[in-house]
């Protein structure tokens, strides 16, 4: 893994990082003194984007480790712990939230409507958590870094959150006052949501799950147009994190010397290699075809 990988990893956490632990901060102290439970839960949810961020950069030091002896085909893979991890810490998050917000809900003698600085914090909170969200999806995408992606969505349901805070907040002090807390309960929502689709999306890239129809697709029609190929009798791909392997059977003319039959299979394997930059290795079984 190249080296301007971690280092835009790690640059974009430690901004992300420093701002949320601001952030949550600011936000505990304007929920605490603005008497507003969606705004204190939310806090929390912050603060434990700040773990998670700790989480992917320790997955990302990991997973760039160069192939060993004991781990030959490198350590990718644990980027995708790294994010499973970050997925049960979104969900054990949005559980606590929602239990915390049901039970103030059951007692409704015990909620205070919020104070003017708890609904400032909830603005101020939506503007830096979305900025966040695309800053850290926009390099996500540029290096194809799965526990980054997941970071960046994490970005993206504090900023929902908040709205939910807003709009909880702001009906409370309206005299709704069971708004507050069932704010609460509308951030769980939506810091499950993504907990989940993070675990399932990790997941499916540590258990050798297929590439998609559409990448399979590419590669047949690519591999068909090499020359000297007559056919594909066998086409299996597999993920590894957002890498993929490529186990390939070609048919060529079985009147060809073995020398001619394996430079058919050593250009096309650097063909593939060269056209799509995401195959982490490709094998190719060359059969004998008669024309």
């Amino acid at each position: 893994m190249e080296i301007a990988y971690k280092e835009t990893v790690y640059h974009v956490s430690y901004l992300t990082m420093i701002g949320n632990f601001v952030l949550s901060i600011f936000k505990f102290l304007a929920g605490l003194y603005g008497h507003s439970h969606a705004m204190i839960s939310d806090s929390i949810h912050s603060l434990s984007d700040v773990i998670s961020t700790v989480i992917v950069m320790i997955g990302v030091h990991f997973s760039s480790m160069p192939s060993d002896h004991e781990h030959p085909y490198g350590h990718e893979r644990m980027e995708c712990i790294a994010a499973i991890i970050l997925s049960i810490l979104l969900v054990f998050t949005g559980l606590q939230i929602g239990y915390n917000s049901l039970l103030s809900l059951l007692h409704p003698q015990t909620i205070v409507i919020p104070h003017i600085i708890a609904l400032i914090a909830a603005i101020v909170s939506i503007i830096i958590k979305e900025l966040m969200y695309w800053y850290t999806r926009y390099y996500a995408k540029k290096i194809h870094s799965p526990a980054l992606m997941a970071d960046a969505y994490h970005h993206r349901s504090d900023a929902l959150s908040s709205i939910g805070s807003l709009v909880g907040i702001g009906g409370a002090m309206l005299g709704f006052k069971f708004l507050d807390p069932l704010a609460g309960v509308c951030i769980c929502l939506f810091i499950l949501k993504p907990g989940v689709c993070i675990f399932y999306d990790a997941t499916i890239k540590m258990v050798d799950h297929s590439c998609s129809d559409e990448i399979n697709d590419k590669l047949i029609h690519f591999i068909l147009q090499q020359e000297y190929i007559l056919s594909i009798d066998s086409l299996k791909t597999r993920m590894f994190s957002e890498k993929y392997y490529v186990d390939l059977e070609i048919g060529v003319n079985e009147n060809l010397s073995l020398k001619e039959a394996h430079q058919i299979a050593h250009r096309t394997h650097d063909a593939l290699e060269k056209e799509f930059p995401d195959i982490k290795h490709c094998m190719i079984h060359v059969n004998p075809k008669t024309n």
